[in-house]
């Protein structure tokens, strides 16, 4: 049922945001130079390595690296506000459609990130789909401190439901928890 849910509010989702997203689309290519759409591996469920796909809101020359490793200085001033609201985010409807993500789940963390990795293989947490939002996200838990993080997301697996997966959902989207948050 999750599966189908996903699909569906994706699908649907994709459809009625098109008219935004290409609003944004146009004022990031505007606001600074560079494609619209940002493309990065990120791990899967089963540990697959998939393209995870967000509005830019960085500038080009910005190291590739882990959202709690960015520093401010790095985010356009466009992209402050697309990840204040969680904007740059809708892209990833897409791979929501595409079978790689959820709409809710552990956020997917990088190829890279060897502890978070770790500590998730431990935790069992890469048997289901990574999401767009989590319940660690909202608790404010991000990917610079793993064991938590893989605690919380073994946590949401053990007690996720349909129910709980739209209160999570409602509460990112009115704004609650802050995730992945820049360094200043």
């Amino acid at each position: 049922m999750k599966r189908l849910f996903d699909l569906f509010a994706a699908l649907v989702g994709l459809v009625l945001l098109a008219p935004l997203m290409l609003v944004i689309a146009i004022r990031v290519r505007r606001s600074s130079a560079g494609p619209a759409v940002f493309a990065q591996d990120r791990v899967g469920r089963h540990e697959r390595v998939f393209r995870c796909y967000k509005f830019r809101t960085m500038f080009v020359a910005a190291p590739n690296a882990g959202s709690h490793e960015v520093a401010a200085s790095w985010v356009t001033p466009l992209g402050a506000k697309l990840r204040r609201y969680k904007l740059d985010e809708l892209p990833q409807l897409w791979n929501v459609a595409r079978g790689e993500m959820s709409l809710v789940g552990p956020r997917p963390c990088m190829p890279t990130q060897a502890e978070v990795i770790e500590a998730r293989r431990k935790a069992g947490v890469f048997a289901i789909r990574p999401g767009i939002t989590g319940v660690a996200q909202l608790a404010g838990i991000d990917m610079s401190s793993p064991e938590s993080l893989a605690q919380a997301d073994r946590r949401y697996m053990e007690t996720r439901s349909f129910f709980g997966d739209l209160s999570i959902i409602i509460a990112t989207v009115t704004g609650s928890g802050r995730g992945d948050a820049v360094r200043n």
